[in-house]
């Protein structure tokens, strides 16, 4: 799921917005200041996008800081011109500007006119805003994109999980058959979990007493997942993923296979 902060557009970018209607702007840069989306810079039309994009772009992101440039193509339909969305957002930024910027993107576009935006950049490299870059990213976004390793590791990690959900109202089928319910703690820390307060934790069962229990409850980084599979037996461990992707922030609670 993706998480939208509270942050705004202020007075003077609303306006902007709008007379970038006219089809007179060529781009328009934007940033976080002060908990308010607000206008840095911008430039009219000079020439063509092509020849305005190689002149403009590659001065307008700066290291370590994110924004968003929305820049206009030739090209128009029956909404108006066409506009391309850019998230700058570099690896080297802190990851609370990431998260932020990451968080009001979709507020922004909304600002803006989601209609309007017919085509989306996310870049983390000076390389990926160049005129090149850009068309090289319209070429694979029209091809099979390829998995990151993180991704592989996603899809393998989804393919051996278990057919069944932990659910807090529910049993737990397991064992080929056999029901067995969740007790009351290890309920508990599932809705702490949904409501923030972990994102690991690690069940087991009691085969003696038919039911599931709960071994830990904390917060840990995803590095430290391997360390937690015991050798002494089968465990579940749900674990909350925090990431970016594509520019959107977003929260995924998998379930590891429960055996070794």
């Amino acid at each position: 799921m993706s998480h939208q902060t509270g942050i705004k557009a202020n007075e003077e970018l609303k306006k902007f917005f709008a007379k970038c209607k006219d089809g007179k702007i060529r781009y328009v840069k934007v940033s976080i200041l002060e908990e308010q989306l607000v206008k840095e810079s911008y430039k009219e039309i000079k020439h063509s996008w092509e020849k305005d994009f190689e002149k403009y772009m590659p001065q307008l992101v700066e290291e370590n800081q994110p924004c968003y440039i929305l820049f206009r193509l030739d090209g128009k339909d029956s909404s108006g011109y066409e506009w391309l969305f850019i998230s700058w957002c570099p690896d080297t930024a802190p990851v609370r500007q990431k998260m932020l910027y990451a968080s009001t993107k979709a507020t922004l576009k909304q600002e803006f006119g989601s209609a309007q935006i017919k085509e989306e950049l996310h870049a983390t490299m000076p390389s990926e805003v160049t005129l090149n870059g850009y068309l090289k990213h319209k070429k694979m976004s029209s091809e099979p994109a390829p998995l990151s390793m993180r991704e592989e590791e996603l899809q393998e990690l989804r393919k051996n999980e278990m057919n069944t959900e932990i659910n807090i109202d529910t049993k737990q089928q397991t064992l080929g058959g056999v029901v067995f319910p969740l007790v009351d703690v290890a309920k508990q820390a599932i809705s702490d979990m949904k409501d923030g307060t972990y994102n690991y934790i690690q069940l087991k069962i009691d085969i003696e007493s038919e039911t599931i229990h709960l071994v830990s409850a904390e917060n840990i980084a995803l590095e430290k997942l391997p360390s937690k599979v015991p050798t002494d037996g089968g465990r579940y461990h749900l674990f909350n993923f925090k990431h970016t992707h594509e520019g959107d922030y977003m929260e995924n609670i998998g379930e590891l296979t429960p055996w070794q």
